[in-house]
């Protein structure tokens, strides 16, 4: 893929960080004026298959995002060429990030 690409990509990313981590914030604000226990959040989440969704495309965007991130950075500091442990990267990240929206399903 192509530098440019991989920029767009990681703008566009940026983009959908920024509204969902809006929305992120907001359910939690939400979540948090009645004294909730993580439990009864959890019950929550249980019950609706969106949450489990959103959270996962959370995650997602937000493994690509700091994956490309970190692998221009890396290129510029360290000099690391080629695409392996970027795609190793983005894969633990991705692993980490989908068994917490899993956690929460």
């Amino acid at each position: 893929m192509t530098e440019f690409r991989l920029f767009l990509i990681q703008r566009i990313t940026a983009g959908l960080l920024l509204v969902m981590g809006v929305a992120h914030l907001a359910i939690l604000l939400a979540a948090t004026q009645a004294p909730l226990s993580a439990a009864a959040i959890l019950a929550r989440t249980h019950a609706n298959p969106f949450w489990p969704a959103f959270y996962a495309v959370f995650a997602m965007t937000a493994a690509t995002h700091a994956a490309l991130g970190l692998r221009v950075i890396a290129r510029e500091w360290l000099g690391w060429r080629g695409t392996a442990w970027g795609i190793g990267l983005w894969a633990v990240l991705v692993t980490l990030g989908l068994r917490a929206a899993w956690i929460i399903a």
